[in-house]
């Protein structure tokens, strides 16, 4: 970005935030978990798939594979991995979510100590790891801010308002960790996400009463993006 549309889309971005948390103060992660190791599965389970979904399937899930040892065990027979299969195949592409999910766990097992990672480096190195669920698990799991959760709603808000020109994830985290002040990074992705899974759907709705197409009109002409 040139310091002229830099400054522009930063001084939108501020106060399109600034909206966004008057509605969703207290936005958080919706996926329930109650470990690291518990989240990197239920984050892997949510490609593709919703976090009520998801919710449905971890509820049952989590009450049978206890320990990372549940996982481990359940990857190292063919019985065990077709078991797996059945359990998240509401989540849909079962087969590679269970060879990543059981494939994380003996990486785990082997090279960590059955600990989740602190660092993006080792995040990376698990099985179905990219950085979108390498920054959630970060964050929320050890409190380590490494990056912008970049997902489906975050890529559709950036588009709907003009906040950067590309459409990979990858792209969109640089631009707006220019826009977003560091102490955000770690926030303003659950209130986009709480914006358009409760407010603004990828699908023509009543922008009359969207707060945040007042600050950018043209917004209202872009919805699935």
């Amino acid at each position: 970005m040139k310091p002229a549309q830099l400054a522009e889309r930063k001084a939108r971005l501020a106060r399109l935030d600034r909206v966004l948390k008057t509605l969703y103060p207290t936005a958080s992660i919706e996926l329930g978990y109650s470990t690291p190791w518990e989240l990197v599965v239920a984050v892997q389970l949510s490609a593709q798939s919703t976090d009520k979904g998801v919710n449905k399937i971890t509820e049952k899930l989590f009450k049978k594979y206890t320990t990372l040892a549940n996982y481990v065990r359940a990857g190292s027979t063919k019985k065990g991995i077709e078991e797996f299969e059945k359990d998240i195949f509401a989540s849909g592409f079962y087969r590679a979510k269970t060879k990543n999910i059981l494939g994380a766990a003996k990486i785990l097992h082997e090279r960590f100590g059955g600990e989740v990672p602190r660092t993006m480096q080792e995040m990376l190195t698990l099985p179905g790891v990219a950085r979108k669920t390498a920054t959630v698990v970060l964050k929320e799991a050890h409190g380590v801010v490494a990056g912008i959760t970049v997902d489906t709603h975050v890529i559709r808000f950036v588009q709907r308002f003009d906040l950067s020109d590309y459409k990979d994830a990858v792209r969109i985290e640089k631009d707006l960790m220019q826009l977003v002040p560091k102490k955000e990074w770690g926030h303003i992705t659950h209130r986009i996400i709480h914006y358009g899974r409760y407010l603004a759907p990828a699908r023509a709705y009543d922008t009359t009463k969207d707060p945040l197409v007042k600050i950018y009109p043209p917004a209202a002409k872009r919805f699935r993006v």
